[in-house]
């Protein structure tokens, strides 16, 4: 396999040991550490930043220890006073009694609840002064938000596990700024296991969100039990992935190529509807129609308007609609019927987007219905759809949420509500129309989308959603004026899983991520400041290292880049940074682990090529990242993994970074590829000082519904059975400078090397020219990518 050029990791035992030491006690010597959890907590040490804080200067800190006793009387208290002190005993070793006391003791904790009507949802009060920290509150989800300030506030510093922590003096007077702080989670395109879905909704209790939006069918999958209609599961909850890998992989019990999938039964679902609701979370279930719904139709294809298609194994715009006859109404509202009863939310979410209507075009039923019903195109029959699943729902007194695409046709009840995805105009124009919106815009809230432009970011969309651009959203947008402000309901990051095939790509695009999220949705805007953020972020991972939470240390992560230097080539120029300019680069020349006790990064760096450079960064002695490992060698300088090379469009292109199909276990390469046309230009490659070419390729299966988008696809004619890739000097026109057979990569499931000595060019020809790299191929079946170029010097 190939290197890159980049950064080459430490190994994750090593780092996982390491985040696990930090997690307790700081680097250092003892006396820094004695320091460190001797300084008493300031007020403000929490994600999501509070309301308001007072801080009492005069008044002594609280200290809490192993004989620190929590008070709570009545049931509410009592819940919320275990729930805090389990999660307090699970991160930092303390199991404090919790009682009932008649006298109440003159130090301690206390959970107050005093039920109250009139009281905010969500709102509360931290004091903590003479010996006591008491949380009160009217609402049950204030009294839970405040045993979550409480716990952030007592793992804001590192030490010893089972060591004491004190509190400064003072009082917080809290509450949310936003009705809805949501998360979705695509459960459809990869299914996840109820364990995981409640880790999730454990880790947004800790960030005070409130709702969990759960897309549960699509159509890749239906993954919610209907008892009245088993074939939804039975036949709709699996698929064959695509490709050979997948095809080879047998199933013994069957003889035929294992099924992929999974869904969720009734008991499960009610279980996680429970643990969410402990934990103050409401679920709203999706059930995403008229579109979405080839998973369902494979299951019952009288629901469709024509032939009886597979589950799908394509990502992107499919064509399958729910028809509209009476008939199918009757399954939708026996759908409904029992999703009501598994989910107590007050919403339930239709969906309603992508409707592409091609196949209602062309049915002569649908289009009959249309005129029947005396509507001008089927823009207004799918506004009919959706206002007849609106007077569904409120007859199981359910309110409709649907994405932005609902508004469309004129025809939405004023009782339902939008979640804008297209931008925020949605948002505007339904809450200028009187309805209740959340905002969940593309991109800017789709954590699908890359965190960096690290050529080793996992798969994802390339559009930069940073830790910083997520954290300056703002869900009021500034055009609607002070009454229409009021219908917005809050905002949601979504999760679209179709390149998160594992839960831990799913942990690594949401965390921290979600912090940032936590505190647009809960603190006022005055309050909310990037930089505080940040200096309160190296306890939140601490944090989130104790409740064994992936998260990407993209935003800290030193990144490198290293070049020769003109006319030197024994030495080379390293510049080094990391994405948010946070906390302090240190370096190692002799391939050592850094600590906080070594230098500091100078950038640039002057160095011997060959010198053994790792980095790491750091908040004060607390490690924030893994260190890197960063290639100075001359040999590192030429090469490029695909995320390193340009693509060839400047624009119109649709860029993904795509995980490989194979190999069917273990870790799998990412390739950045345009899948209208995979195309690649390496600018400036260093071609005068070398003497043959290694690229090593993959292959993926083509698996994408362009619908529309299709005609922009570019497919070039291969001179040979299996095709070929071309290499062009000079950029993407004129003949091909070099032709490499895929017949051996065809054959390959996995990443394949080609090789080849490089042409003779003119003389005259610049020493740096452009390289362009292009594949022909036989069918649209296949994707070809490249994964890593190399150029092999020539001998001296």
């Amino acid at each position: 396999m190939m290197r890159s050029r980049y950064l080459r990791f430490a190994g994750l035992a090593i780092c996982a040991a390491l985040f696990a030491a930090c997690a307790h006690a700081p680097s250092g010597d003892g006396k820094r550490a004695e320091t460190a959890t001797a300084a008493a907590v300031p007020l403000d040490a929490i994600i999501p930043a509070p309301a308001q804080i007072e801080p009492a200067p005069a008044a002594a800190a609280v200290r809490i220890a192993a004989t620190t006793t929590v008070d709570a009387c009545g049931d509410e208290a009592q819940k919320v006073a275990r729930y805090f002190t389990d999660l307090f005993q699970r991160t930092r070793g303390l199991a404090l009694p919790v009682a009932c006391a008649a006298k109440k003791p003159a130090q301690g904790i206390r959970f107050v609840f005093h039920a109250d009507r009139d009281a905010l949802d969500g709102g509360y009060t931290l004091d903590a002064r003479d010996g006591v920290v008491a949380i009160t509150s009217g609402s049950e989800s204030g009294l839970f938000y405040g045993a979550v300030s409480l716990w952030q506030l007592l793992t804001a510093q590192p030490g010893e596990a089972s060591s004491a922590t004190s509190i400064m003096a003072g009082t917080i007077t809290d509450r949310p700024r936003y009705r809805w702080r949501g998360l979705m989670l695509d459960s459809v395109r990869h299914y996840q296991s109820p364990e995981f879905v409640k880790k999730i909704i454990d880790a947004m209790a800790v960030h005070k969100l409130n709702i969990l939006h759960w897309h549960l069918t699509d159509d890749q999958g239906w993954r919610v039990e209907i008892k009245r209609y088993p074939r939804l599961t039975d036949v709709g909850a699996w698929r064959v992935p695509p490709g050979p890998a997948a095809a080879a992989d047998i199933d013994p019990a069957t003889g035929k190529p294992r099924r992929y999938g999974g869904y969720y039964t009734q008991e499960q679902i009610r279980d996680i509807v429970a643990y969410a609701q402990a934990r103050q979370i409401t679920i709203v279930p999706e059930i995403d129609m008229p579109g979405h719904m080839q998973a369902a139709i494979a299951a019952y294809p009288e629901l469709g308007t024509g032939d009886k298609p597979p589950v799908s194994v394509d990502w992107g715009v499919h064509t399958y609609l729910l028809n509209v006859d009476d008939s199918t109404f009757e399954f939708i509202d026996g759908v409904l019927a029992e999703i009501v009863e598994l989910f107590p939310s007050r919403y339930i979410h239709i969906g309603g987007d992508e409707a592409a209507k091609d196949r209602w075009a062309a049915s002569r039923r649908v289009q009959a219905r249309r005129k029947q019903l005396g509507l001008a195109d089927d823009t207004a029959l799918q506004a009919w759809f959706v206002a007849r699943l609106e007077a569904m729902l409120e007859k199981h007194d359910r309110k409709l949420i649907g994405w932005d695409e609902v508004l469309e046709g004129g025809r939405l009840p004023e009782s339902a509500s939008v979640m804008s995805w297209r931008g925020t105009q949605g948002a505007i124009d339904a809450a200028r129309a009187g309805h209740d919106v959340v905002l969940s815009p593309s991109p800017d809230l789709y954590l699908d989308n890359l965190q960096s432009d690290a050529a080793d970011e996992p798969s994802g969309r390339p559009y930069l959603v940073t830790l910083e651009k997520l954290y300056g959203f703002e869900p009021t947008p500034k055009e609607l004026d002070e009454a229409q402000a009021r219908h917005v309901l809050g905002a949601q990051v979504n999760v679209w899983v179709e390149h998160m095939r594992t839960t831990a790509r799913v942990e690594h695009a949401v965390f921290p991520r979600l912090s940032a999220l936590a505190e647009v949705d809960w603190t006022p805007r005055e309050r909310r400041d990037w930089q505080g953020f940040l200096a309160r972020l190296p306890a939140q991972l601490a944090r989130y290292r104790a409740l064994d939470i992936g998260y990407a240390e993209s935003a800290f992560l030193p990144r490198a880049q290293v070049s020769a230097q003109p006319g030197d080539p024994a030495r080379v120029t390293v510049a080094l940074r990391n994405q948010t300019s946070f906390g302090e680069l240190r370096c190692t020349e002799d391939g050592s682990e850094p600590t906080a006790n070594s230098a500091l990064c100078a950038s640039p760096l002057d160095l011997a090529a060959g010198t053994p450079l790792r980095a790491m960064t750091f908040s004060g002695s607390t490690p924030l990242t893994r260190s890197v490992s960063i290639a100075t060698d001359a040999d590192a300088l030429r090469r490029r993994l695909s995320g390193e090379l340009q693509p060839c469009r400047k624009d119109g292109g649709l860029v993904l970074r795509l995980e490989d199909d194979a190999p069917l276990t273990g870790e799998r390469p990412f390739y950045s590829v345009d899948i209208f046309d995979a195309c690649w230009i390496w600018p400036q490659a260093d071609l005068a000082g070398s003497a043959a070419i290694e690229v090593e390729v993959g292959s993926l299966p083509y698996n994408f519904q362009l619908w529309h988008d299709a005609k922009h696809v570019v497919r070039r004619k291969p001179a040979t059975a299996a095709g070929e890739l071309e290499i062009r000097r000079g950029g993407c026109s004129g003949r091909p400078w070099l032709k490499l057979p895929l017949k051996e990569a065809a054959r390959n499931p996995e990443r394949t090397t080609l090789r080849a000595k490089l042409p003779a060019r003119p003389k005259a020809a610049p020493a740096n020219e452009d390289l362009c790299f292009v594949f022909t191929r036989p069918d649209t079946k296949t994707l070809w990518a490249v994964s890593e170029v190399h150029l092999v010097p020539a001998k001296d």
